[in-house]
């Protein structure tokens, strides 16, 4: 699939794309682990070193085959005006998320996340998806915003990798300083993980991974636990 790599060119594209990364966005994505807090709990990882290992496999086996190329394809719908195939590849993406939690915290955080772009005058009723993911309100506010594809893409890992470091601090002892160490070792392999996105065919995307969906699912029933499921 081709991408843009044109240079935003728009003097406020950048803070835009500050904006829409932003811890502060009010789509609740700080209140989920994505079943790292079971993986840790059961002691599946038990260091830095570990979730560093997680996250890495996570960001290369997932986000680089399933979410940044259904991203790319969802902003070329928007630009084509295509609302039916927009509306299938946020379908596909709901679909691919392997447990009842996952699926949740995809579409909670779409139904948040197109209620704060329909008040930014952003979401017309063309292109909100009847169930919304955030992937979807996502890649409409990078369009609207004209960010470029590459940018709108390192743009969604990093919001991801933050919040999943975030939830590690919380759960293992591990200060500001070392989740600072672990975002910079990790947000170095965004972009090759962008250029894996850009090499899938419509039949290649899709993610497996069996450990996550699991620990994921098991984090739904979990005894005590800090995040929602």
């Amino acid at each position: 699939m081709s991408i843009n790599h044109d240079q935003m060119t728009d003097p406020l594209a950048m803070l835009r794309l500050l904006q829409l990364c932003s811890a502060t966005l009010p789509v609740g994505a700080f209140s989920f682990s994505q079943g790292l807090e079971y993986a840790i709990d059961k002691g599946w990882l038990v260091s830095e070193d570990d979730v560093n290992e997680w996250l890495s496999v996570n960001l290369s086996e997932s986000m680089a085959h399933l979410d940044i190329p259904v991203l790319f394809r969802m902003r070329l719908a928007i630009n084509n005006n295509q609302e039916n195939i927009f509306f299938y590849w946020s379908d596909y993406l709901l679909a691919s998320r392997e447990s009842a939690e996952m699926f949740k915290a995809e579409q909670t955080m779409g139904v948040a996340m197109f209620r704060l772009l329909k008040s930014l005058d952003l979401a017309s009723d063309k292109f909100v998806p009847p169930t919304p993911s955030f992937l979807a309100g996502y890649a409409l506010a990078s369009t609207r915003w004209h960010l470029s594809d590459q940018q709108s893409a390192q743009g969604y890992v990093w919001s991801w990798l933050e919040n999943q470091v975030a939830a590690a601090s919380k759960l293992l002892p591990m200060g500001q300083t070392q989740a600072q160490q672990m975002l910079l070792r990790l947000s170095g392999k965004i972009p090759s993980a962008v250029t894996v996105a850009t090499t899938k065919a419509d039949e290649d995307i899709g993610a497996n991974l069996p450990a996550l969906a699991m620990a994921s699912a098991w984090h739904e029933t979990q005894y005590s636990r800090l995040f929602r499921s």
